[in-house]
C-alpha cells in the first residue's frame, strides 16, 4: 500500500473508476486506488463530492495541508471497522479518571523513554548530553506519582524542555535552535519539527482507521470537537523514532539547509522543494522496517502504529495490560 503525496494545483476527479488529479496545464497523474493508503494534498485542488464518495468506499483518508506545510484538515471516511463494545469501553477509560490517568502516564513514559534512547544513542557518538539525560530520568520517575492529568502534562512539558535543550550538542552546525516554537517556527529546527510532527499526526490518524478505535476519544490530550485526539496520543510515542531521528538525520548529513525555507522577520517556512526533500525521506522512514521482538518478523514503522492502536484496543477490552512501544535500539 502506497501513500501518495500531491503538489500540484489543478481537478481531483474521478475518471473511469480512477481517482486524476489535472492541472491547468492539462498534465495528469492517475492514483492507483487499489494500492492506495491515504493521500497528502499540498496544492490548490478542488474536487466534488462523487470523488469524496469513492475515496470513501474504498476507505482512503485524505489529509489537507496549506501552502505552508501546515496540516488543515483531514477527509475522514465512514468508518468500516465499528466495534459498539470498544466503543462503550473506550468511553468508560476516558471518564474513568483513574483509568485515564494511567493510559495517559504509560504514554508520556513511553515517550520519555524513546527520547532518552535518542540522546543515549547520540552519546555514544561522542556527544555531551549527559546532563540532559540525567535529568530526565530524574523527571521521568515523578510520571507515576502524578496525580492528575494536568500535572502529568507538567512533567512531560519539563522533560520536553530538557530533551530540547541537548539537541545543539547533537547538530554538527550552528541551527540557531535553543528551544521549541510553534506559532510560528522561527528557524528551520522548528520548521521541520512543526511540518514533521503533523505529517506523523497524519501517518497515525490512518493507521486508526484501520483499526477500531474511535479517533476523537483520548487519554494524555482532552478529546475535542475540532480533532482527532487520539493521534495525538499515540504520535507522541513515535514522533523520537519518525521526527526527532530524521531531523538529526537531515541536518547533520546537509541533505536539508537554508535553502530549503522561507525566512521571514519572525517565522520560517519550508519552501515546496523543501517539503519534497522531508517528505521522501519521511516516506522511507515509514516504509523502513525493524525485527518485532514479539512476532519475530520484520515490521515497517508504519506498522508499528497499528500495533500500537492494536495494544490499546486489547488493554480496553480488559485482555492485556497497556504497554505502549519502546526502542530498544
Amino acid at each position: 500500500m502506497e501513500s501518495y503525496y500531491l503538489f500540484s494545483s489543478g481537478n481531483l476527479q474521478l475518471k473511469d473508476n480512477v481517482i486524476r488529479l489535472t492541472t491547468a496545464e492539462g498534465r495528469y497523474k492517475d492514483l492507483m486506488i487499489e494500492q492506495t493508503r491515504d493521500i497528502y494534498l499540498f496544492g490548490e485542488v478542488t474536487t466534488n463530492t462523487k470523488c469524496l464518495n469513492y475515496l470513501s468506499q474504498n476507505k482512503i483518508p485524505l489529509h489537507l495541508f496549506n501552502h505552508y506545510g501546515y496540516y488543515a484538515g483531514s477527509f475522514y471516511p465512514r468508518e468500516a471497522n465499528v466495534s459498539g463494545k470498544l466503543l462503550i469501553e473506550q468511553v468508560k477509560a476516558e471518564l474513568d479518571l483513574e483509568k485515564r490517568l494511567y493510559i495517559a502516564q504509560k504514554l508520556v513514559d513511553s515517550a520519555a523513554h524513546n527520547c532518552l534512547r535518542n540522546l543515549q544513542y547520540y552519546r555514544t557518538r561522542g556527544k555531551d548530553v549527559n546532563a540532559e539525560i540525567a535529568q530526565i530520568k530524574a523527571l521521568r520517575k515523578e510520571i507515576p506519582r502524578s496525580k492528575n492529568i494536568h500535572e502529568l502534562m507538567g512533567i512531560e512539558g519539563d522533560w520536553h524542555a530538557v530533551y530540547y535543550s541537548a539537541w545543539p550538542a547533537i547538530f554538527n552546525t550552528n541551527t540557531g535552535f535553543t528551544k521549541r516554537v510553534r506559532r510560528p517556527p522561527d528557524n528551520l529546527v522548528n520548521t521541520l519539527l512543526s511540518f514533521l510532527n503533523m505529517l506523523t499526526y497524519s501517518a497515525c490518524l490512518s493507521e486508526i482507521y484501520v483499526s477500531q478505535l474511535n479517533p476523537t476519544i483520548s487519554y494524555l490530550h482532552t478529546p475535542s470537537e475540532r480533532r482527532f485526539s487520539l493521534s495525538l496520543d499515540i504520535s507522541e510515542i513515535f514522533k523520537p523514532l519518525l521526527v526527532d531521528r530524521l531531523i538529526f538525520t537531515l541536518v547533520n548529513k546537509k541533505m536539508i539547509t537554508e535553502k530549503d525555507f522561507e525566512l521571514g522577520s519572525n517565522n520560517c517556512y519550508l519552501k515546496e522543494s523543501g517539503q519534497q526533500k522531508v517528505l521522501h525521506q519521511f516516506d522511507d522512514r515509514l516504509k523502513q522496517t525493524i525485527m518485532d521482538k514479539n512476532l519475530h518478523r520484520k515490521v515497517s514503522y508504519r506498522r508499528l502504529m497499528r500495533l500500537e492502536c492494536y495494544r490499546l484496543i486489547k488493554y480496553l477490552l480488559g485482555e492485556e495490560e497497556y504497554e505502549p512501544f519502546k526502542m530498544w535500539w
